[in-house]
């Protein structure tokens, strides 16, 4: 079990494996501690399009091979207003940058096979509790691991455990600022088992609210409505979900594929 490293990396999400990795192609030695089990670290559903600049570092970090196979690329994006839709093409605009389309899901599962596979420390069930010394050269990681206490001394530590986690409760006091901003609306998501109604992102206006048609491979489907912030999941049974879908992302000729919600 390593007790000591260059950098000690609190995260096992993209961030963190993304950024152990291109450490390794430099020559510099990390460890990383995830706290929750490595099945559901890849379990865990997020965001699911890339931009350009990070399939470019994916590739660079010899992590893309999967998401070259399988990803969706986008060359553009459909906005929509009340049912009239406008194409805008990305691609054409940037000199050929594009978005992909594949699930930090899968993002994650690349990054932890790659760095297993090259037998380098990534630890799962391992919570950080505290940093100690963060202000000095000799920082150390306290951390449990398999129901005992244990000590990570780094030269550096990249905090990369979100907004709620240990590193950034451990920043010096006035080390940032956080800003808020409370909107008065919520978003609704949902993954169907379905294929994509159409090739590309719809970003929908409409007088009831805005909609999103996205996807997360070519046999699901993910999309979002925008409904008030006091409203629960029982306030939106599937029938009520497809109903405001239709009426939000339709337009003439064009027909919304409904499935089984996941």
């Amino acid at each position: 079990m390593p007790t000591r490293t260059q950098v000690g990396i609190i995260g096992g999400g993209p961030a963190g494996l993304l950024l152990a990795q291109l450490l390794h192609q430099q020559g510099i030695g990390a460890v990383v501690l995830e706290n929750r089990p490595r099945a559901r670290v890849e379990a865990r559903q997020r965001a699911g399009l890339l931009e350009q600049g990070t399939v470019d570092l994916l590739r660079e970090a010899g992590a893309a091979a999967r998401l070259d196979r399988e990803g969706l690329v986008h060359e553009g994006v459909l906005l929509s207003y009340n049912g009239r839709r406008h194409r805008i093409n990305l691609s054409e605009l940037t000199g050929g940058a594009c978005v992909t389309i594949y699930a930090q899901t899968e993002v994650v599962k690349d990054l932890i096979q790659q760095r297993l596979s090259q037998s380098l420390p990534l630890l799962f069930e391992a919570e950080a509790t505290r940093i100690e010394g963060l202000e000095t050269s000799t920082p150390v990681i306290h951390y449990t691991y398999q129901g005992e206490e244990r000590t990570l001394a780094c030269d550096f530590v990249a905090g990369c455990d979100g907004f709620h986690g240990v590193a950034r409760q451990a920043a010096p006091e006035g080390f940032f600022k956080t800003y808020d901003k409370t909107y008065p609306y919520s978003w609704l998501g949902i993954i169907a088992e379905v294929p994509p109604s159409t090739d590309e992102l719809i970003y929908a206006f409409h007088e009831r609210g805005f909609a999103l048609h996205s996807m997360r491979s070519s046999t699901r489907s993910r999309l979002y409505v925008q409904c008030a912030v006091t409203d629960t999941v029982e306030d939106w049974p599937d029938a009520r979900i497809w109903q405001e879908l239709h009426l939000r992302l339709g337009t003439a000729g064009w027909t919304l594929r409904e499935g089984p919600i996941l």
